[in-house]
């Protein structure tokens, strides 16, 4: 009999395909060769039933039903993919052996296994784990297939994270939603996130600006110049300040103290997903989302990088002689051939555990071009590949080198520093874009971040010699009196958000909780992205410019959750402790039953403090649903129609998800939309409503087109905005009567231009994506 292959994807699977069965028969939802068959999963196939799919009360958002502890988690066929499930179950049946191809890490391995228990399939199974998909790299992992009972405990532990994030969702926010009669969408992840938001404000708000003076003087020795800063206490009185600047200008001065010291500055390590995320937010101003979208765009369709979504910085001694491959492609390409001949292969070996650090590599190795040269990239998608090949190929380079210079001025029995910073060799840094200036941009950040707390020093970045005599003497030529205020912490922008999300278990007292938070922090590489985007949908976090900026609503949500006496869900700690026993779990040093039993206790307890907790004041979301910035519910309205997303959405069950609330609501509770009922919306139907088995019609409201059996349930809505667009009427119209609307114009953000279709991809949710790309 054949051998069934599940890949995750379909271009996967067709890629799969062509290296293990190149003479495959295209039968459009799968591809059959002699010994293979290979199909997909289009994503999510199967995924934890919604609480109405066990009760249909639970439709209905009520405080007596909580908490919803099903003692049996059931699976629920994803609607919209159901012909392809059925696919799978009927090739299943002629093939006497499964490989398990889906993404080589703990969600792939529950996206797999979710199908697997579903459909029964009784099969023995072997697992690929490869990291990229070129032909080589698949043929090697086809040799070296395992069987997949070795990946049994990771399979529990994926599947453990993905039924504790139900029962936290699902339970927590439908008890905060009734409680306060707000849509309040609460989750294991999301919320310790957005309490970072919340405090980051709060010091914002609370700051209080200190006026004070720094005073700079200008030196010259011999034709050189150099300024200083004076050494004492701060000034904050002026007269004292322009009386030092008025003594010490037009004096002569000697140098008292002079050091030097030479210092190196290394390349910076592969990237993993975070640091490209991060940098692409810093250097183009991509969302988190965004950047992950591209780079698994030059994963899945371009092969040309390895897999993206990993958490390591380093690689194995296996990726050694693929790495020399790599360069010798960049050798032969026209836009890095200078750089690629200009490395020193013998920079990158086991030895140099800057690079090669196997005990550093978990489930998958740093982010790095593949063998394959591109073709065909779009401007984005260059952006993000010329970042990770630049990185690749710094490692190949020797370190920047610098000689740092400390000079003590004195004048007028006053003391003035300068620092220095003389760029010798520029080492690894030819392979920036923008080489020194990059460099010092980069240095310059560290340096004034450094200064500021010592008293707002300035360090001189050059790459022309500092040439002073210390025995020689100087003169003040110019000595001036600079007005200054203290800042406020910064507002998060998606990069450094990234950051602290990375870094969030640091300030841990507990020990242990930061051991285990050391290599996760709050989620996952993968699922960062999809938390910050869950966060901006609920309507807790605007974006204004690159800065992140909590709601009014954010803040009343964490308030209302930490006043709850359950602020353990707003803290890393409990992230901390989730990941510490999934990570023993998946190495079958626990047992995921006795954790899910803890989660279990832990929403039952999360319910009876709410229950306990005094309703928000009246008013408290008044202003924000009903003033026009959050809507009010009903057609177009974001409290209405975020029933659904109120506990995460319905894919959390088996997607990469945010671990946030993953309560789906099929409808929205009583408590919320008793509120919407007062202001009916009088407008025209524009078409029947496409839900399965909704009777309602489809109108406009302020912020988007919903159904008006809102009332009833229904959480379907096209938003007015959407991928750049506002959506009209007949746009609408098109969507819900063709599936599609006609070809429009979308603009890249280097200025050109490309056609596409806005194509209604969910007829249950309202879910819409672009389309048919050209140029």
């Amino acid at each position: 009999m054949k051998t069934l292959i599940i890949a995750e994807k379909p271009d996967m699977g067709r890629t799969i395909a062509a290296v293990v069965e190149p003479k495959a028969a295209n039968k459009r939802t799968y591809l059959e060769g002699d010994r293979y068959i290979i199909t997909w999963a289009i994503g999510h196939l199967v995924t934890l039933a919604e609480p109405d799919q066990y009760d249909a009360r639970y439709k209905r958002w009520n405080d007596q039903d909580l908490p919803i502890i099903p003692d049996k988690f059931k699976l629920w066929p994803n609607a919209r993919t159901k012909d392809q499930l059925k696919t799978i179950g009927e090739l299943a049946k002629r093939c006497g052996r499964l490989v398990n191809a889906c993404d080589a890490g703990r969600e792939g391995q529950l996206i797999f296994h979710l199908i697997r228990q579903y459909l029964k399939l009784p099969q023995p199974t072997d697992r690929l784990w490869i990291s990229d998909l070129t032909p080589e790299t698949i043929r090697k992992g086809f040799d070296s297939l395992r069987s997949d009972e070795d990946y049994a405990p990771l399979t529990r532990a994926a599947r453990a994270r993905s039924e504790a994030d139900w029962l936290i969702g699902m339970n927590a926010s439908r008890a905060f939603t009734i409680r306060h009669k707000a849509l309040l969408s609460v989750g294991r992840v999301q919320t310790p996130v957005l309490a970072l938001l919340y405090d980051r404000h709060k010091e914002i708000t609370a700051f209080k600006s200190d006026m004070y003076y720094v005073v700079k003087a200008l030196f010259d020795q011999n034709g050189f110049q150099y300024s200083g800063i004076w050494q004492g206490d701060r000034i904050t009185d002026r007269a004292k300040a322009e009386a030092l600047a008025a003594k010490t200008q037009g004096k002569p001065g000697i140098i008292k103290d002079y050091q030097t010291a030479e210092s190196k500055e290394y390349p910076f390590r592969l990237h993993d997903l975070t640091l490209l995320q991060r940098e692409a937010n810093g250097r183009y101003g991509y969302s988190a989302k965004k950047t992950l979208d591209i780079a698994q765009a030059l994963y899945e369709k371009h092969k040309a990088i390895t897999y993206p979504r990993t958490n390591s910085n380093y690689v194995t001694e296996e990726n050694l002689p693929v790495m020399q491959k790599v360069l010798t492609m960049l050798q032969g390409s026209d836009s890095y051939r200078e750089l690629a001949n200009g490395a020193d292969r013998g920079r990158v070996h086991k030895g140099n555990k800057a690079v090669c650090n196997p005990a550093k590599v978990e489930d998958h190795h740093a982010i790095m071009p593949t063998p394959k040269r591109p073709s065909g990239l779009s401007p984005e998608e260059h952006n993000i590949y010329d970042m990770i090949v630049r990185r690749f190929l710094s490692q190949y380079y020797p370190p920047a080198v610098y000689k740092n210079h400390t000079v003590m001025t004195e004048v007028e029995s006053e003391i003035f520093r300068t620092k220095a910073k003389e760029l010798l060799e520029l080492g690894w840094k030819v392979v920036l874009q923008d080489q020194g200036q990059a460099a010092k941009k980069t240095t310059k950040k560290k340096a004034s971040e450094k200064d500021e707390a010592e008293g707002d020093e300035e360090e001189l970045l050059t790459d022309k010699p500092f040439a002073i005599e210390p025995q020689q003497g100087v003169k003040c030529v110019k000595s001036e009196s600079l007005e200054k205020t203290t800042q406020p912490p910064k507002p998060y922008t998606e990069g450094t958000l990234l950051k602290a999300m990375e870094s969030a278990g640091k300030s841990m007292e507990n020990d242990e909780l930061r051991e285990a938070m050391k290599d996760t922090g709050l989620g996952t590489p993968a699922t960062r992205a999809a938390t910050i985007e869950r966060l901006k949908q609920v309507g807790y976090v605007d974006l204004t410019g690159k800065k992140l900026e909590i709601s009014s609503k954010g803040c009343a949500a964490i308030e209302l959750i930490r006043g709850a006496g359950v602020d353990l869900l707003a803290s890393p700690e409990m992230t901390g402790r989730w990941e510490q026993r999934l990570h023993q779990i998946s190495r079958g040093e626990a047992s995921d039953d006795q954790f899910i039993l803890k989660v279990k206790q832990f929403a039952a307890m999360i319910v009876d403090k709410v229950r306990q907790q005094r309703p928000a004041a009246p008013g408290t979301f008044e202003e924000r649903e009903n003033g026009g910035k959050r809507g009010a519910a009903g057609a177009g309205s974001k409290r209405g129609s975020r029933a659904s997303k109120a506990s995460g959405g319905s894919r959390t069950s088996s997607s990469r998800s945010t671990s946030s609330a993953s309560a789906t609501s099929t409808a929205a509770p009583k408590a919320a939309s008793r509120t919407a009922a007062a202001n009916p919306s009088p407008r025209e139907p524009i078409a029947a409503c496409p839900r399965t088995g909704c009777s309602g019609h489809i109108i406009e409201g302020e912020r988007g087109f919903g159904c008006s059996a809102f009332r009833d349930g229904c959480t379907f809505v096209i938003w007015k905005e959407q991928q750049g667009k506002t959506i009209s009427i007949p746009m609408v119209r098109s969507l819900l009567e063709k599936g599609a609307t006609s070809q429009l114009t979308f603009k890249r953000q280097d200025g050109s231009s490309s056609k596409a279709k806005l194509v209604l991809t969910d007829r249950d949710k309202g879910t819409v994506s672009v389309q048919g790309v050209q140029s």
